[in-house]
């Protein structure tokens, strides 16, 4: 563009606010030593170059051809040839930006150098090194979520400007995730927001993560909302057993995929033959809460999930496998869809990994998006459920989920235990009783009722109906306002367990590895104000397979 001296204000530019280079790349999971200490003034050996006195792109750009061809090589030769990679996307990002994003005044040198510097440094010093890479004696799972925030709602200063309408802006930015997404080369990747109504994109996706060597499966929400859900998975990790779409056909056109996939890889063995493992994968991404009546059609749509993976299970008559739920699910750890999950036996991954619990205290250590009113908060998780892991009937564990939204639901109104009691007395038209048409009619005043259809309706009112007499009186009543505290889990049930001598492998369970949040800001519970490749962090874990401690001999 300098060279045709075209004038850069007459083109077609989203605000000044975005800037491409805005954090280094770097592997989330990388292990803090490794060969190789070598710094990049070592290599410039110019001091005056990371300064940004010369602040010309042409002429920056001549100057990192040749450095980054001298820290390619001195890579390539000590072995960890993996680290060209990182150097490449750099490259190709500077030289692909154009400088657009930034002032007429081109105003580059000294952000920019510093960015590259830290990214050299640090691949130089092992920093950016993925798992995948590392020396490792036992298969292991990497999985990663990430809502990358669609084009056609992402905001740009103001509500009526979305990023859909400036091609250079969001073509970058998807580069940029897909640089990151392919260089951390997860066995699975699970993104929502990907814009499936525009080809372009979705071209872009296909072609790059292909030569990466994924395969890709998209599904759309329903009712043409044009965003929607792509799950990929590495080649020479899995292979593809099954795929799934399952539509909710609800008020929030949400859908869900359902992945069956083996791995190519034998994970365990016997005394026969090698065992390759089989994973359940799903990818979602739930309904937003605007208000408090949608926190039923939320945890609907989990429970049609579950549904779904059990009866998906019984119908090919799999044998016990884990399971992965992944995506964006909208609400925290203090909500019902947390605590509906925990009943089941899942265990959030992340959580685990740093060893919080599911108490207040650990409930905002850590926070994963930041929403369109400014508030911050973690609700991208990676969903492990082992196969030995006890749980509650599922329909069992749905019932006391939704009583205990439609209790929260009337202490929101200063309802006490008898006031509740009486208001849903007082629609049955008796003055002792509860009766069914009663309980129905006292939850649509609520607007409790969307989502809900009229069966399961029936079986919340045979679950409160202990006596089944037809009628719920006050006793009955009670058992629903104060519910007995679920079992807890015995600390051994959290891992797999198989009788033996030795150190082995407990087959078809694992355990969380690692798990990081990207930007690292987000793990500390803050929100850094330079992200800008979306509006949530994204979230990577390694599975590995579960063992057992070695027993002690006996004497």
């Amino acid at each position: 563009d300098q060279k045709k001296g075209r004038a850069f204000s007459s083109r077609k530019f989203p605000p000044r606010d975005h800037v491409a280079f805005k954090s280094p790349i770097r592997s989330p999971l990388a292990p803090r030593s490794c060969k190789g200490s070598a710094s990049l003034s070592s290599f410039t050996g110019d001091s005056r170059w990371c300064r940004g006195q010369n602040r010309s792109p042409i002429c920056l750009y001549r100057r990192t051809i040749p450095l980054f061809k001298r820290l390619g090589g001195r890579l390539l030769r000590v072995r960890e040839s993996i680290y060209a990679q990182p150097l490449l996307i750099a490259l190709h990002c500077l030289r692909s930006c154009r400088w657009n994003v930034f002032d007429s005044e081109m105003v580059v040198g000294s952000s920019l150098v510093a960015t590259l510097s830290s990214t050299c440094d640090n691949l130089l010093k092992g920093r950016n090194r993925h798992p995948s890479i590392c020396d490792s004696s036992e298969p292991f799972v990497s999985c990663t979520t990430f809502n990358i925030l669609a084009p056609i709602y992402k905001r740009l200063g103001s509500e009526t400007c979305r990023e859909s309408e400036f091609r250079d802006y969001w073509f970058t930015r998807n580069q940029s995730i897909l640089d990151r997404l392919i260089f951390e080369r997860s066995s699975i990747i699970c993104l929502q927001e990907f814009w499936v109504g525009n080809e372009e994109l979705v071209d872009m996706y296909e072609k790059r993560l292909g030569e990466a060597g994924y395969i890709s499966y998209k599904l759309a929400r329903t009712n043409n909302r044009g965003d929607g859900l792509l799950t990929a998975i590495h080649k020479d990790a899995f292979t593809v057993v099954n795929d799934r779409e399952l539509l909710f056909n609800d008020c929030g056109d949400r859908v869900a995929q359902l992945l069956h996939v083996r791995s190519v890889i034998p994970f365990w063995q016997n005394q026969n033959d090698d065992i390759q493992q089989e994973i359940l994968i799903v990818n979602t991404h739930l309904l937003f809460p605007h208000n408090s009546s949608l926190s039923i059609v939320r945890l609907h749509q989990v429970y049609k999930i579950l549904q779904y993976v059990e009866a998906y299970q019984e119908m090919y008559m799999l044998d016990p496998v884990p399971v992965i739920l992944c995506g964006d699910w909208n609400g925290s750890k203090r909500g019902h869809v947390y605590k509906f999950l925990r009943s089941q036996g899942f265990i959030s991954s992340y959580d685990t990994a740093h060893h919080y619990t599911d108490s207040d205290a650990d409930a905002h250590k850590w926070v994963s998006h930041r929403n369109h009113r400014g508030n911050i908060c973690g609700v991208d998780f990676i969903w492990l459920l082992n196969p030995d892991k006890c749980r509650m009937p599922l329909k069992t564990s749905w019932n006391e989920s939704v009583f205990g939204i439609i209790k929260n639901h009337l202490r929101r109104m200063s309802m006490t235990e008898n006031d509740a009691f009486d208001f849903l007395r007082a629609r049955s038209y008796n003055s002792d009783y509860i009766t069914y048409p009663g309980f129905c009619e006292g939850l649509q005043q609520l607007g409790l009722t969307k989502g809900l259809a009229n069966e399961e309706l029936e079986d919340l009112w045979a679950q409160a109906d202990a006596d089944g007499n037809g009628l719920l009186d006050y006793e009955e009543f009670q058992r629903i306002w104060h519910p007995l505290p679920s079992e807890q889990q015995e600390d051994n049930m959290d891992r797999c367990k198989r009788p033996g001598s030795m150190e082995e492998p407990v087959v078809g369970c694992f355990d969380v590895k690692n798990a990081v949040l990207f930007p690292p800001e987000v793990e500390k519970g803050t929100w850094p104000e330079n992200y800008s490749l979306s509006d949530h962090a994204h979230l990577t874990v390694v599975f590995s397979p579960a063992r057992m401690p070695c027993s002690q001999p006996i004497c």
